[in-house]
Formats: structure tokens, sequence, C-alpha cells
């Protein structure tokens, strides 16, 4: 083996890695104040002194008939105003996730942020013609935010090298939780200075503003930026160069390997009448959830080191491959017939739990200051689990009575 010099490590502050961090740390602090706003703003605009349910009729003060509109929004409505945001956050995480490796990340966390504080500059107007109006525009709003959320982590595949990605990455994130409390120190303020409608005009120009700063800055690789030092681009480059891609690389390259003797164990066990059918399916089951979850738990724990944690990181991703011989292919046992047809059902389950998954962590992250990790690892824990005890208690390996094959029947 070449006996390589490790690249010179460039000072983090005052570097273009860090500005970049910077700058999606703003990003993100806009993208929570935008959201988290009208949870403080709805109290100075819903009159709570006359009945709700009434038409979208404001109620103006004579001293106050501009500043600060009041409306009759019941509580109900006020309810789905508020949550209506994470419904468009939960419907772009996998087309962002996807369209982050298709389309330019400049265009795409720019051109998010923008509209997002496009459609925040639009709420007061919406509020004058409907709690419609502002639903419709709560949803778009999250699901702008949800891809600039999504597709800003993909930034540091490039700019960040290996042993700064969870600093670089951490400090972006620090926006989430430095948000709301921007918006509690300075809200209340806004609203009786100069009214509720300032505030989302306030934190809307600052993203519009926030986003035209984004298109002029960021490259999205440290070879094109032009801005950036020899000696950091250098950094970058070596350092991606010799590790990220080889780690990022190793835990499918484990799970595909897993996958495989999971196969073939699994046909030895049946041909040679070592184990039930049932038996087979129940182990490797038993294998693919529960070993993930030691190891994921062996990850908060067990990791002081490096090379820990990458061991324990590909352990975890890549047992869950002995699902292959367990749960993932039970439904061509149990019903043949319907094969297809169930399994995209099933497909379309997880691909559910995707989305809320992600938006749970999402909503750990920007509100747990403390432990989100803990949180969120934990309940990846408890969902394998539970999930692994109800299958052990009902799966079946025979084919079931409605999937046998009846003559002149068809799905």
């Amino acid at each position: 083996m070449d006996n390589q010099v490790p690249p010179r490590k460039v000072p983090n502050f005052c570097s273009i890695r860090y500005g970049i961090a910077l700058l999606l740390l703003l990003c993100n602090v806009i993208i929570m104040s935008q959201r988290v706003c009208m949870s403080l703003t709805m109290i100075t605009m819903v009159n709570s002194t006359e009945p709700h349910g009434l038409s979208n009729t404001s109620t103006k003060e004579p001293q106050d008939n501009i500043k600060n509109p009041v409306y009759n929004w019941s509580t109900e409505i006020q309810g789905i105003m508020l949550s209506s945001i994470f419904y468009g956050i939960l419907i772009s995480q996998i087309p962002a996730g996807y369209l982050s490796g298709i389309y330019s990340l400049k265009k795409m966390v720019g051109s998010a942020l923008f509209l997002s504080s496009l459609f925040t500059l639009l709420i007061p107007l919406a509020a004058e013609f409907g709690e419609a109006l502002v639903i419709i525009c709560r949803v778009i709003q999250g699901l702008f935010q949800g891809i600039a959320l999504t597709t800003q982590q993909v930034v540091w595949i490039k700019w960040a090298p290996p042993l700064e990605q969870v600093r670089l990455t951490s400090l972006s994130l620090s926006g989430l939780l430095l948000g709301p409390c921007v918006v509690l120190l300075i809200t209340g303020f806004i609203c009786d200075s100069l009214g509720w409608p300032m505030v989302f005009y306030i934190f809307g120009a600052c993203g519009c503003a926030l986003s035209l700063l984004w298109f002029v800055l960021f490259y999205e690789d440290p070879k094109d930026h032009p801005c950036i030092s020899k000696s950091e681009k250098e950094y970058i480059t070596s350092a991606l160069t010799q590790q990220n891609g080889l780690l990022s690389s190793l835990p499918h390259l484990f799970a595909w390997i897993f996958a495989i003797l999971a196969g073939h164990m699994s046909d030895v066990f049946l041909s040679k009448n070592i184990l039930s059918l049932l038996t087979i399916r129940k182990l490797f089951t038993l294998l693919g959830l529960l070993l993930p979850a030691l190891f994921s738990l062996c990850l908060l724990y067990l990791s002081s080191s490096f090379h820990g944690t990458m061991i324990f990181l590909i352990l975890a991703n890549a047992t869950g491959s002995f699902c292959m011989g367990g749960i993932l292919i039970n439904v061509l046992d149990i019903a043949p017939r319907y094969y297809g047809f169930l399994k995209g059902f099933t497909n379309v389950i997880g691909l559910t739990g995707g989305l809320v998954a992600s938006t749970v962590t999402g909503v750990i992250l920007s509100q747990d200051q403390d432990s989100p990790w803990l949180k969120i690892f934990f309940m990846m824990v408890a969902n394998n689990v539970i999930s692994l005890i109800f299958y052990l208690i009902f799966a079946k390996a025979e084919i079931q009575d409605w999937a046998k094959e009846t003559q002149n029947t068809y799905l």
C-alpha cells in the first residue's frame, strides 16, 4: 500500500464550507420562523369574544382597522391551519429526495426557500378571502419547506470532508432549533407595534432575500467555487476521494452479501428438512428486524471511535437483509395468486411509513434540544420489536383459503 500523506486540514472558520453551513443555518432559521410564527399571531388574528363559525368577516377596531384585522375562526379551523403545513412537508419528502439526485441543488434549495417565503407573504391577503385559502397557502408552503429541508442534506456529499460531516450537518440543522427562539423573541413585539401581518411580511421578505443570496454564493462543487482557496479545495476533494466513496458503499455492499446469504441459507434449511417453512420465515424475520435494532443501540452506546461507529452502522443497515428470507418473501407462500397485488399494497404501506418517519424525525429534531437522536433511535427500535412480535404471533406459511386457485375465477 502507498503511504499517502493526509491532506492538510484547513481552518474551520473563515472557510467556504463553513460559510455554506452558516447559510443553511440561516435558511433553516427562516423556514422554522415561517412555520411557527402563525402559532403566535393566531392569538391576535382571532376574535375570542365573538361567536365562531360565522362567515370570514373581520372585526376591526376603529384605531386598529388595518394593522390588526381579526377573524371569527373556530378552534377547529385554527387547528387545521396550524397543522396543514405538515401535510405539505409529508407529501414532499420522497419526491424531494428523488429529485435531489437529478436536478441542481442550487436551484432546488433556492427555489424552495423563495416559494415558501412567497406564500408566507401571501398569508395576510389569503386571510381576507377566507380560511380555505390560508390552509391552501400553508400546505403549499409546507411542500416547499419539505423540499428545502430534504435536499439541503445532499449538499454535504461534495462539501463535507468525512471527519467533518457531523459537525457541518449539525451546524446547519441547528437553525431548526434557533428559528422558534427567534420567533418567540420578536413576534410579540412586531404584533404590538406593527400588526400581525407584518410578521409574515418580515419573515417572508427575509426568506426571499436569503434565497437570492443562496443563488449568488452557493456552488454545488468545491471545484467550481470562484472564491474557495486552493488549500481548502484540495483538502475537501482529497479527503472525499480517499474515504467517502468507499465508506458510503460499505453498508450497501454488506446488505447485498447478507441478502444472498439469507436466500441460500433459507433454501438449504428447507431442502434438507432442517426446519419447517414457517420456522424459516420466522427465523429470518427475527434476524432481519432484531439485529438492526440491537446494532442501532450499540451505535448509541458502544461506538466510541470512528471505526466502531462505521462497524455498527454497517451492521445495522446490512442485517436487515435477512428479511429477504423471511417476511419479504412470505407473501409468495400464503398467496402466490395475488403476489403482485399484495406486494404493491405492502410497498405503499412501507413508503407511507417512510414519509411518517421523516416527518416525525424532523419534528423531534426541531423541538428536542437535549437528546433528539436518542429518541429517534429508540422509536426505530420499538417499531422493529413491535413489528417482530406481531409477525411471530400471526405469521403463516401455507396457502390461505382465500388465495387458492378456483376454476373460472380471476382477480
